[in-house]
């Protein structure tokens, strides 16, 4: 890796170590202490941790010509130091963290003058550092969050480090990137209420960095996609089979069509064409599928591309596998597909099972009798 001048750069790193503890349980998000708190009660464990050390362990922090600067404790410290780095670190070590310390180590960033930042969170903490520095300073998410529609993040921990390496080196350019973020009061009521709070500078690298997330348009072409791509996925269910299905416009067409009122945001469980479990969290899917086969129904994320790891984190790794990878549907209609131009992205927080799923094809439902053959990135 070539250095962007003789001097060396710093890299800030910040860690929210609660980001992403709602998913698997169900919650939606994590914002807010009462909704930590219930989290934790259902028995969330953190994720952004692991994720955080991911990202360093591809991050090559043995060239001269990078420094980490990092949040102190459990907001990048502890991370930096299990993997014996040796990084500076900014602000104070606390048991309980908020977003208020998230803002406060992203402006000492700022006024020690690293060259990029990155955070580990989802779009609440964007949220937190488009606050803290707007637009003086790149930066860049490690996608940790339940909720990640905004523009600002890489693809997966590993992405990241590839980004940021290919930055120093002066190989990526700039570019504005949206920071989204919905109402987690209204996600849970089943209501998607997406806002832009701004934009940051992120570096840029099309096959890397996640676009933010387009919803689905309502057409009448569309309406008619989706209940094509339903009957079709209907007529196909075996009555000894348990159904986990995912969010989503066009999964939720399936339980419409079986008058079974499915969540749109939410994971539901059907089994003989009927909803036995709704909106469901990873323990309540593990206890339903225990002894039984099942079979997973997704659909990816609009102008993303995800299938898992995001918005559908109650679908864990273990429940991935003990479904098994065969016994995975993909619905999408053709326009949506279309708009993935062919791919379809995962990051599950199991960096081995990703690279399972990437080395198969996944065949994709798009419309009545018609399936695709599709990569996984």
């Amino acid at each position: 890796m070539q250095c962007l001048s003789i001097d060396k750069v710093s890299i800030g790193l910040i860690v929210n170590p609660v980001a992403g503890m709602g998913g698997a349980v169900g919650l939606k998000g994590t914002d807010g202490q009462a909704i930590l708190n219930k989290a934790r009660s259902l028995g969330a464990k953190p994720s952004a941790p692991a994720k955080a050390k991911a990202f360093l362990s591809d991050l090559n922090l043995t060239e001269d010509c990078m420094h980490l600067v990092v949040g102190a404790g459990n907001m990048g410290e502890d991370e930096s130091k299990s993997l014996r780095l040796n990084v500076s670190v900014l602000g104070e070590k606390k048991k309980e963290t908020s977003a208020e310390d998230t803002r406060e180590i992203a402006v000492k960033m700022r006024q020690t003058g690293v060259t990029l930042i990155v955070f580990c969170g989802g779009d609440g903490t964007a949220r937190d550092i488009l606050q803290a520095v707007g637009t003086v300073i790149p930066v860049l998410g490690v996608p940790t969050g339940v909720k990640m529609h905004s523009a600002v993040f890489a693809v997966t921990p590993q992405a990241a480090a590839r980004v940021v390496l290919r930055y120093v080196a002066g190989e990526l350019p700039l570019r504005e990137a949206e920071v989204m973020d919905v109402d987690e009061e209204a996600f849970r009521s089943g209501r998607l209420s997406a806002e832009l709070f701004g934009y940051v500078m992120t570096p840029y690298e099309p096959h890397l960095i996640q676009a933010n997330k387009v919803a689905t348009p309502i057409t009448e072409s569309e309406l008619r996609n989706q209940a094509a791509v339903a009957v079709f996925v209907i007529e196909k269910m075996k009555p000894d089979l348990i159904y986990i299905i995912g969010p989503g416009t066009t999964t939720r067409t399936i339980g419409d069509l079986l008058d079974a009122k499915k969540t749109l945001l939410g994971v539901d469980i059907l089994s003989d064409k009927k909803l036995i479990a709704k909106d469901v969290n990873e323990k309540q899917i593990l206890e339903t599928i225990r002894g039984k086969k099942a079979r997973i129904v997704v659909t990816p994320i609009g102008g993303q591309g995800f299938i898992f790891g995001r918005g559908n984190q109650q679908i864990s790794p273990e429940i991935i596998r003990q479904v098994g990878l065969d016994n995975i549907i993909v619905v999408a209609t053709e326009s949506k597909l279309g708009s993935l131009r062919g791919s379809l992205k995962v990051d599950t927080g199991d960096s081995r099972l990703d690279e399972d799923l990437r080395a198969r094809k996944q065949s994709v439902i798009a419309d009545y009798g018609v399936e695709y053959l599709v990569s996984i990135e």
